[in-house]
Formats: C-alpha cells, structure tokens, sequence
C-alpha cells in the first residue's frame, strides 16, 4: 500500500465505519497518546524500564500503526498529501545533511 492508497482507505474507513473525523485538536491529543504509548513499550523492551504485569501484552507494530493512522487522519483532514511532504522533506534533509553527516566523527 503507498502512502497516498493508505490515506485514501483511512478516509474512506473515517467516512463509513468511523462516521466522520474528530476535530483536529482531538486528533492532536489522540495523537500523542499514541505516541506515549510507543514510548511506554520501547522504554520496557529496548530500555531499562521494566514491563508491568499490564503492559507484557503491547505490541509495537499495533501502536506505530494507530500513530500511523491518526498521523494520515490529521493530514486529511488538513489537506496535506503525505507523499509530496514526505519527499519535499527527504529533499530537504539530502541538501543540509549530506556533509553533515559523512563529516561526523560520532557516526564513523
């Protein structure tokens, strides 16, 4: 599925099973309550954290996907084509970082 099919089915998901979208400050706040609880698993198996008796059953692909989601709901409903914003910004991070990056002692 390409980025522009994938927010193309949300939309229509929104539309016909989820009835509409919420507004964009609830989808902002849904969000990052997402974004946390990627957070929450990445610090319990990646970190030093330890994984509560309530969390052992996360999974992180279902997470970064409802990231995923609300992400293409927000830019829906704002009118943003996630593929031409995604290459405008790998364009972007080509030109200002290339030297940057293979001139970086820390990464070599």
């Amino acid at each position: 599925m390409t980025i522009q099919e994938a927010q193309q089915t949300i939309d229509k998901w929104i539309n016909t099973t989820g009835v509409r979208y919420f507004n964009e400050l609830t989808n902002m706040a849904i969000l990052t309550e997402e974004v946390g609880e990627v957070a929450r698993i990445i610090s319990r198996k990646y970190g030093e954290q330890s994984f509560k008796e309530s969390d052992k059953d996360k999974d992180l692909s279902d997470e970064l996907a409802d990231v995923l989601f609300v992400l293409m709901c927000i830019a829906n409903q704002t009118g943003i084509d996630l593929t031409e914003a995604l290459q405008k910004n790998l364009d972007k991070k080509t030109k200002r970082d290339t030297e940057r990056h293979q001139n970086n002692e820390k990464l070599k």
